[in-house]
């Protein structure tokens, strides 16, 4: 039998075409990002494999967790975990409901009794997005807490520069004393008031 992995990939490719068509990726990223996060729960999973639960309630469940969790006005865990692992801490990000589109892909997934995947489908669909939109991952550790005008703007100036889509992933470390030092890959940009006072000693000790 295939692996999962293997098995995941068709659906995956098929709901990024999908989104990247219709200008949803992020949308579905989101709701697979938490589901994958629901299935992983053993109560859950093994709830999933209990054959006196028809397909149509547990695409149901899994999409009425999301709206009621995430889609809403009310703070939650889901809410928490989704606003991080987006890279900033923002709980009042809006969040839309699940689409007729999305909820018949998670039919689907149901009636080939293939919810379990939704992890590896939620991993491959990340690789779709990284490649076809050139998405690049900065972890910005600052001094303090950013802004939504720093958070901004250092997307921004970054996205022009490398020509690419960016995704900020936050970090607090206060011996940095000021500013911020940011890394994509393995090049590192260091404007934190530290590293100044670090290269100043450098260039006094040459």
């Amino acid at each position: 039998m295939a692996d999962l992995s293997t098995l995941a990939r068709p659906y995956a490719k098929a709901a990024f075409d999908y989104a990247n068509e219709h200008g949803v990726v992020n949308e579905w990223e989101d709701f697979l990002f938490v589901a994958s996060t629901i299935v992983n729960d053993k109560s859950f999973h093994s709830w999933l494999d209990n054959p006196a639960v028809s397909a149509e309630q547990k695409s149901a469940a899994l999409v009425d967790l999301y709206d009621t969790q995430v889609a809403s006005d009310n703070d939650s865990a889901f809410k928490e975990l989704l606003a991080s692992a987006k890279g900033h801490r923002d709980t009042t990000t809006s969040y839309p409901k699940v689409s007729t589109a999305l909820s018949n892909f998670v039919k689907q997934l149901s009636e080939q009794e293939r919810l379990t995947l939704l992890p590896e489908v939620y991993e491959h669909y990340r690789r779709h997005k990284a490649l076809g939109l050139k998405q690049l991952d900065a972890y910005v550790t600052s001094a303090h807490p950013l802004t939504d005008e720093q958070r901004e703007l250092i997307k921004t100036r970054l996205a022009t520069s490398l020509n690419a889509s960016v995704v900020i992933h936050e970090s607090v470390d206060p011996t940095l004393l000021a500013g911020a030092k940011i890394k994509i890959g393995d090049k590192v940009i260091d404007d934190s008031m530290r590293g100044k006072l670090q290269q100043l000693k450098t260039q006094l000790t040459a």
